[in-house]
């Protein structure tokens, strides 16, 4: 359902100031927490989380704020930006209904395991039920430390959360699972950061984010427990998010099928979505396993990146620039690995090996199945059935990565390739010819030149053999989509509801953070309205859909980004 139709069906409600709302704690009521209160780094043993508060910061102000999400909520915006309610979303102010804590969890991260984690800078402030009845957690992330922050200071600077908050909207708007962003405030203190972990920190300001989702858990919950041999709360958790999120499993099975099945879905879940992240473009940079959700959902919008130029061996994070572990390509295949990471968790609840099994069949067949049907949509096409589709899909990735070719702008200008004469509305937003015969008629240049918005080096583009080999897949292609004899407007449609044509660049983001830092916030305002419709054509809105300038190449925050915050 999408998210204006969403809206549509909620019930017309009242919004709430938050300094007023009722926190439920379901989390902190059903599960072990941590006997010692002192927030001191420390290892935790025999619990899900740890009580403790945000730390105040010195003046908070609101810097944005996403209105869908607060209705879901049936929140309201903040009558001010140095409203009371901010001040609750800045964590210096805890409503007498709220138990904030930091989760406990460990992970695998880069391969390795890495021990206790947990929620080192984000703390939840409880529970909200919105109007719809649906339960959602409100962590604030950037709050300060908690004993799982180790040697960090539990803070985020802006540019951290600006692309978190703009992310999270974006993605949604998508279609692709996500967790939500509620808000995003300044805190009015700086915070010293090593961009690129090269010898020099620097003082920069500070943020939180706000962020919503129906669950933080993910799967380092489940391997810490496994880890320290702690299986009755394992067995406790895996029951709590079963009956809180999985409930029609606990309602069908028992125990020990139940666990099997639950994992099986996790798997699915996630096939789907790591097939949506290579529909769009999107490379999370750091699937870890403490930051992969137990739902399904994007979680922890870290060094992020779009895919631009197509490659499949590109990462945004710069400390995986050597190994490529979580390049775009290499996404499926991790999340497998981290999906057997959790497999091995839950043995002590799934004793069957072969039910394991099971589920990482399930989470490749989900995925290949998921994938194949997207590939199809962003080509126009009912499916990939044909006996030529898989030779004509590996030609076209080794063909788009020969010259660096825009992924989403190339798409978009290939649902403009007209089968047959174009009119009416589709006429009015289309580049494509006029008629089929100039399709027809058109030498490779001609076909090849109707993609140049997508190209970055147009010498390149258009040398002898690429333009060769380009116009020589088109033509393939346009047989193709004939062979499947289906009206025009119906590919057309198909194909601009799986290709964005806006998605939120690194340096589209970049360009928001230093206007805020600017006290501007006119250019993340005008972000959020566009990404809200990413697949509609907003010809008013043409620079926010360019391919990236030339000038953010390089520049810091626009390519590649570091694991710090």
């Amino acid at each position: 359902m999408s998210q204006s139709n969403l809206q549509r069906s909620m019930p017309s409600v009242t919004l709430l100031d938050l300094s007023d709302a009722r926190f439920d704690n379901r989390f902190v009521r059903e599960l072990p927490g941590d006997p010692e209160t002192r927030n001191v780094p420390r290892q935790v043993r025999n619990a899900g989380y740890t009580r403790v508060s945000p730390t105040p910061v010195r003046s908070p102000r609101l810097l944005a704020w996403a209105d869908a999400v607060g209705e879901i909520l049936g929140i309201a915006r903040p009558a001010s930006p140095v409203s009371p309610a901010v001040e609750v979303l800045a964590g210096n102010r805890i409503l007498s209904s709220m138990q904030p804590y930091a989760a406990r969890y460990g992970g695998h991260q880069f391969g390795h395991w890495a021990g206790q984690l947990g929620d080192g800078r984000a703390i939840t402030l409880g529970e909200l039920i919105s109007p719809n009845g649906k339960r959602y957690e409100l962590q604030l992330k950037g709050a300060g430390k908690t004993p799982y922050s180790r040697t960090a200071d539990g803070r985020a600077v802006l540019r951290s959360s600006v692309r978190e908050f703009l992310c999270s909207e974006a993605m949604h708007s998508l279609g692709v699972p996500t967790t939500r962003a509620l808000s995003l405030v300044a805190t009015g203190e700086p915070v010293i950061r090593d961009m690129f972990y090269d010898g020099h920190p620097e003082a920069e300001p500070g943020a939180i984010v706000c962020r919503v989702s129906p669950s933080f858990l993910r799967f380092g919950n489940f391997e810490i427990l496994a880890a320290q041999k702690e299986p009755e709360l394992l067995r406790q958790l895996a029951d709590f998010v079963i009956g809180e999120h999985f409930p029609e499993l606990a309602s069908s099975y028992r125990a020990p099928e139940v666990y099997a099945k639950w994992f099986e879905e996790v798997c699915r879940r996630t096939g789907i979505l790591i097939a949506h992240w290579m529909r769009v473009g999107f490379v999370h940079g750091v699937m870890n396993t403490d930051n992969m959700s137990i739902l399904g959902l994007t979680i922890d919008y870290g060094p992020y990146g779009w895919l631009e130029g197509f490659d499949l061996h590109w990462t945004p994070n710069t400390t995986d620039a050597q190994g490529r572990r979580y390049c775009y390509g290499n996404q499926p295949k991790i999340a497998q690995w981290n999906l057997t990471r959790l497999a091995g968790a839950l043995t002590p609840l799934i004793e069957d090996d072969a039910a394991l099994e099971h589920g990482l069949a399930v989470f490749g067949e989900t995925f290949n199945n998921t994938w194949s049907g997207m590939l199809a949509a962003k080509l126009g096409l009912a499916s990939l059935e044909h006996s030529d589709d898989d030779s004509l899909l590996s030609d076209l990735f080794e063909t788009l990565q020969q010259v660096e070719t825009d992924m989403t702008l190339f798409f978009r200008c290939l649902m403009n390739i007209p089968l047959n004469p174009i009119s009416g509305d589709r006429a009015a937003t289309s580049h494509a010819p006029e008629s089929l015969e100039s399709v027809d008629q058109m030498n490779d240049h001609g076909l090849v030149e109707l993609f140049r918005p997508a190209f970055y080096d147009a010498s390149q583009a258009f040398s002898h053999a690429h333009l060769t080999r380009l116009a020589g897949w088109l033509r393939r292609y346009i047989t193709r989509l004939r062979q499947e004899g289906e009206p025009e407007d119906l590919r057309y449609h198909r194909m601009s509801r799986a290709n964005p044509k806006y998605v939120l660049r690194n340096y589209l983001a970049q360009q928001a953070i230093e206007a805020l830092e600017r006290g501007d916030d006119s250019v993340i305002i005008r972000l959020m309205e566009v990404l809200k419709h990413p697949y509609d054509e907003q010809p008013e809105q043409e620079d926010l859909a360019a391919r990236r300038p030339e000038w953010a190449r390089n520049k810091p925050g626009c390519s590649a980004l570091s694991c710090s915050s």
